[in-house]
């Protein structure tokens, strides 16, 4: 087999991370899905990863660190820790900001960067969700004209490949347009404008998105399932570091910019609705199929929610303990240890007299409208997993659709009304969000 043969001369020489043999390697994945690679293969990767992961003199090279990300992601079933970010090789995609980024999740500074420099990370959020998209319908157009033999199982009707173009278009836009290539978008190939739109000089970035792309069977629908969910941990990456500026800017008594962050957090959970469209235009019955071997991996394990979550207001102790924030315990440690929110930073805002009048109603009609946006996510979230899972327990070991519509409502914050209408009326002492 190629990938044995490659593996074991690399391995036998002097392992530059440069020259690792990804193609036969990604290759083997793909034709059988990552739950069913052989031992054989998979004790070579071991022991690949040992060897470019050995200790060094100085830090790893770029390539080194694509490597050693590629290989943990790779063997997370082999190691007993395969879970939600591992699915989805979030490590690999470099999400913009740090959101994922490392053991310690986004502990890295980059967010007070981002809350004085927004508009570089925002760009960059941009065309990484381009990227995601792009890819995706890419993939929908080379399988519909017989160009590619990736994921042969269950292919969708033509319908349902033009359905998802459109759709992929529109989720898609408001990224583009905030680049300046609105008008690009309208081609009668818009998946091959869309890939071309983020070409990148960079060899680099176009392997880890390959590298990035690793369904554990070999389902059709599966490889729109990871580029959607990935391309929602971009959006919550983002949301994450708005919710941080706007702490900042509370902080200061500036309630011009805290409400603008606001703003422009809700806009961009609210343009991300088209994927979601998306998304449901899976299969059930693929969708079924391939779940089959997502045991242990969960959206509930999603660090980038449940820190906008808990960045939004802190939770309650109960919340603390369920197994929401049980599986995401980096999240929980930093709420317990005095993890600043908006709702905090907004009351205190208020009592201490930075935020008076027009200003603390300005801010409070962003967080009721932002809070909006995320309880409508919340509900569509619900709706499309009731479609898909019907009564199925969910795969990060809670017990599904009954655990969505639990949590459907859960305040996003307790300082205002969740009510965006006129009649809302500050509270910065209480409140109630129903």
């Amino acid at each position: 087999m190629r990938f044995v043969r490659e593996l074991t001369s690399w391995l036998s020489g002097a392992a530059d991370p440069d020259n690792f043999p990804y193609s036969p390697v990604l290759a083997e994945f793909h034709r059988v899905g990552k739950h069913f690679v052989e031992k054989e293969l998979l004790a070579l990767l071991d022991s690949a990863r040992a060897r470019v992961t050995a200790p060094a003199a100085g830090p790893p090279s770029p390539a080194a660190r694509l490597l050693g990300d590629f290989l943990d992601v790779a063997l997370d079933k082999w190691d007993g820790r395969y879970d939600y970010r591992s699915y989805l090789a979030l490590r690999l995609l470099r999400l913009p900001c740090g959101a994922d980024d490392g053991p310690g999740g986004d502990d890295d500074g980059h967010g007070d960067k981002a809350a004085g420099h927004p508009e570089d990370a925002r760009r960059d959020r941009d065309r990484l969700l381009v990227r995601l998209v792009a890819d995706a319908l890419a993939f929908e157009l080379a399988a519909g004209s017989d160009a590619t033999d990736l994921l042969p199982e269950d292919r969708p009707s033509r319908e349902v490949v033009a359905k998802r173009q459109r759709l992929g278009v529109r989720a898609a836009a408001p990224a583009l347009a905030r680049l300046g290539l609105a008008g690009q978008a309208h081609d009668r190939e818009p998946a091959a404008v869309l890939r071309a739109l983020v070409a990148d000089g960079d060899p680099a970035v176009g392997l880890a998105l390959r590298l990035s792309m690793l369904p554990v069977y070999v389902s059709h629908d599966e490889y729109l399932f990871i580029r959607v969910l990935q391309a929602y941990e971009c959006l919550f990456a983002g949301l994450v570091e708005e919710l941080r500026a706007t702490i900042v800017a509370l902080r200061a008594g500036h309630a011009r910019p805290a409400a603008d962050r606001l703003a422009y957090a809700r806009a961009q959970l609210t343009a991300a609705g088209p994927l979601f469209s998306l998304l449901a235009t899976m299969q059930p019955a693929a969708f079924r199929t391939f779940r089959q071997y997502t045991e242990g991996a969960s959206a509930i394990q999603s660090r980038s929610y449940k820190l906008m979550e808990s960045l939004c207001r802190t939770p309650e102790g109960t919340r603390l303990e369920s197994p929401a924030y049980q599986q995401v315990p980096e999240v929980r440690d930093r709420v317990q240890a005095g993890q600043p929110s908006v709702d905090e930073a907004f009351r205190a805002a208020v009592r201490e007299g930075l935020l008076t009048g027009a200003d603390a109603e300005l801010v409070a009609g962003a967080m009721r409208t932002f809070a909006a946006a995320v309880l409508q996510w919340r509900r569509t979230h619900h709706r499309l997993a009731t479609r898909m899972l019907g009564p199925r327990p969910g795969t990060g070991y809670t017990e599904g659709t009954p655990y969505l519509a639990a949590v459907r409502s859960i305040p996003v914050f307790s300082s205002v009304t969740h009510d965006p209408g006129p009649s809302s009326r500050t509270d910065p002492t209480g409140g109630s969000p129903e």
